[in-house]
This record gives C-alpha cells, sequence and structure tokens, in this order.
C-alpha cells in the first residue's frame, strides 16, 4: 500500500456533483485527490484521467500549457458519462515543483525547450511517477480504464502498476500561440501523440 484513504465529501463543480476522496503518501507524506462520479465497482472499464498538479495552469489560467483545458475537458467528459474519476496528483512541474518550473520558465523565455530547460536545472525530462494510482483506484473499486491522455508512456506506466488500461483516449485541447512550441516539443521529444481528434470532435 503506497498511499491511505484519509476522507471524502461531496465536491459540487460548474460540471456536476463529484465525490472528493482525500488520500496521503505513506512515504512522502503528500496529498493527492480523486475525483469520482457514478458507480465505479459494477465491474465495468472506467473513463478516468491522471492529472498532475499544475497551479499555473489549472489555477491561474497560464496559457504556457495545456494542463487547465486538459483538466476541465476530463471533468466534463466524465460528468457527460456520469462515471469515472480524476486522479490529482501533487507532481507539480512533471515532478520538479513549482519554485523549480519557474526556475525553468525562465530558461524556455531565454530559447530552452521544456526539456532542455528541465535537464539545464540538473533534472530529467519528467520525474513523475505513478505508484499512488494504483492504490487509489484499488481503493474506488476500480480495475480496468479507459485513459484519457495523449501520452502513451502513460498508458506503459500504469499498466507497470497493474492496472489494466483497456483504452486509451485522446484529449486534445488547450493548443494555442504561446503553448505551441511547448506542445511540439512534447510531440517531438516526449512521445505524445497529438495529431488525433477526440472522439466527436
Amino acid at each position: 500500500m503506497s498511499v491511505r484513504f484519509i476522507a471524502l465529501s461531496r465536491l459540487p463543480t460548474r460540471h456536476g456533483q463529484f465525490t472528493i476522496h482525500a488520500f496521503e503518501d505513506i512515504d512522502t507524506g503528500k496529498e493527492h485527490v480523486a475525483l469520482s462520479m457514478g458507480d465505479l465497482a459494477d465491474g465495468q472499464p472506467a473513463l478516468i484521467r491522471v492529472h498532475s498538479e499544475c497551479l499555473t495552469g489549472d489555477g491561474f489560467g497560464s496559457l504556457r500549457c495545456d494542463c487547465g483545458p486538459q483538466l476541465n475537458a476530463a471533468m466534463e467528459k466524465v460528468a457527460g458519462e456520469g462515471r469515472g474519476v480524476i486522479l490529482y496528483l501533487r507532481q507539480e512541474g512533471r515532478g520538479i515543483g513549482l519554485v523549480n518550473k519557474i526556475r525553468a520558465y525562465a530558461l524556455q523565455d531565454q530559447g530552452a525547450d521544456t526539456v532542455e530547460a528541465n535537464e539545464q536545472l540538473g533534472f530529467a525530462p519528467d520525474l513523475r511517477e505513478y505508484t499512488m494510482c494504483r492504490d487509489m483506484l484499488r481503493h474506488l473499486g476500480v480495475s480496468q480504464v479507459r485513459l484519457m491522455t495523449n501520452n502513451p508512456l502513460k498508458v506503459a506506466a500504469l499498466e507497470a502498476h497493474g492496472i489494466s488500461v483497456v483504452e486509451r483516449v485522446p484529449l486534445m485541447t488547450g493548443r494555442n500561440p504561446h503553448n505551441e512550441g511547448y506542445l511540439d516539443t512534447k510531440q517531438e521529444k516526449m512521445g505524445h501523440m497529438l495529431d488525433e481528434q477526440t472522439p466527436g470532435e
């Protein structure tokens, strides 16, 4: 067990009413949450999004990334189906933290791309890990998932932790003139699949 369940409550949102579940990482003390909707214990694959915290995008509406639009689109899709989960993980800046992410932004302002900026700061391009997802989903009664992501490495990471990903659902949203270079770098250097269309669009 990598996380322990702490508490849950109702969470009314503009996308509908979710239940928010709080978890604590046993080793690091980091707090993660899951937003759930509908009956998840019926044995059917659940539509899920594994979303790493992005204060600048999720909270401040930054146009430097596509995180905020992706989170909102994922919540909207779960609400549209009436069933699913958003795992919100405290892994700011692909795992380097908020302050280091802003340092990386400063390097990007000077011409580095998102991968080069992390490497210039001494970090790998992506330090996130997904061990906690297995236990969070197990607590919610989810054994199979339809994963909303453009990142095939995330699919592989979840499967490596014993999570059965039966479908990858593209989540194409949030491209703008301020993040085109960032998205192109994710596609060219990190393998993100950004040339698809989201079903129904």
